[in-house]
């Protein structure tokens, strides 16, 4: 395998995820749609949103995350119970996604017979353990099941993972890891605008049951699930952009590189 031969677009993410892999033209409205989604998905805007979120969490929002701490499914529909815990819950677990990242990875590595593909997805896991759990850790907020919403109260040596809730580490893998699956797809696979649309929805309605079924099962305070795609979202920016760099520098490498001898090419 070989670092990447091929050209790095500008911004990988909003030319293929944003429109196709063949070039269309791109009206105005378009151009500030993508300017626009560009800045709200930026590290800086991702990251204060994060301490936002997480400086409401110490106590301004702690009443409405009381608020909706119901157990809304027990209440509501107990039959569903092992169908949503057995099933939707751990779509977002390291059991599924994890699998389904290194399968994407490694059929694209394979097939572009390069290593970055293998190189972003390992990239991500160690954002979600490293970054995620840090977080995690550092932050010690109990789950609902204790019935304290402070931060610092907890702790996974005290309490394991009811302990370190925030953020929710399913909601942050949904967007981490599904969304470098999104990547991968758009930026080393030659699909249709039509499958992407459709791998966009698909990372969407997987974040949505990751946030849904969480706080329906009563496992994370809502702040926690917010928490959790703002993390997610800032450490996959992060990936993505390293990715972008990465290819930049060596794209400026190759065409540094004084022209090989003929013999040497053959």
């Amino acid at each position: 395998m070989v670092s990447d031969a091929r050209p790095t677009p500008e911004d990988p993410l909003a030319s293929r995820l944003g429109t196709s892999g063949t070039a269309r033209a791109t009206t105005p409205r378009t151009g500030r749609g993508l300017r626009l989604w560009r800045r709200l998905t930026s590290v800086p805007v991702l990251a204060l949103a994060l301490l936002a979120t997480t400086i409401a969490a110490a106590g301004p929002i702690q009443g409405l995350d009381g608020m909706l701490d119901r157990h809304w499914l027990y209440h509501l529909a107990p039959q569903l119970l092992p169908f949503v815990q057995g099933v939707l819950d751990r779509i977002a677990g390291q059991a599924v996604c994890l699998p389904v990242l290194a399968a994407v990875a490694i059929v694209l590595a394979v097939r572009r017979r390069t290593w970055r593909p293998l190189l972003v997805a390992l990239a991500a896991e160690l954002a979600f353990l490293v970054g995620i759990g840090g977080l995690k850790l550092l932050i010690a907020r109990p789950s609902p099941t204790l019935d304290d919403a402070d931060l610092l109260a907890g702790g996974i040596q005290e309490f394991g993972e009811k302990g370190i809730s925030f953020p929710s580490g399913h909601a942050s893998e949904a967007v981490l890891i599904y969304g470098v699956v999104a990547y991968l797809i758009a930026r080393y696979a030659h699909v249709a605008p039509r499958t992407l649309r459709l791998v966009r929805i698909g990372v969407v309605l997987l974040v949505l049951n990751s946030v849904v079924t969480s706080l329906l099962l009563g496992w994370h305070w809502a702040s926690d699930l917010l928490g959790g795609v703002l993390a997610g979202a800032l450490c996959l920016r992060l990936v993505i952009l390293g990715d972008q760099r990465w290819g930049r520098r060596d794209d400026a490498g190759d065409a540094d590189a004084p022209d090989a001898p003929q013999g040497a090419q053959e």
